[in-house]
């Protein structure tokens, strides 16, 4: 699966949600879809405008992990 670790970088840059929401354009509940594992996809674009408001690349958020069998 792929896990988000948006919360990490956003702590990092010390940005809140709100100002990275209003920075790349989405509201708030959908950066919190993001951040809570929620998402079923994420734009390129989005994920460009994430990238260039905390200085980041894609692996700086974006992590694989094994699915745990159940």
């Amino acid at each position: 699966m792929i896990v988000v670790n948006l919360d990490v970088m956003m702590a990092r840059r010390k940005m809140s949600s709100g100002e990275l929401a209003s920075r790349i354009g989405i509201t708030q509940a959908n950066l919190s879809i993001l951040k809570n594992q929620k998402a079923k996809a994420v734009r390129f674009s989005t994920l460009n405008d994430i990238c260039k408001a905390l200085d980041c690349q894609p692996g700086d958020i974006l992590e694989y992990r094994e699915d745990e069998e159940e």
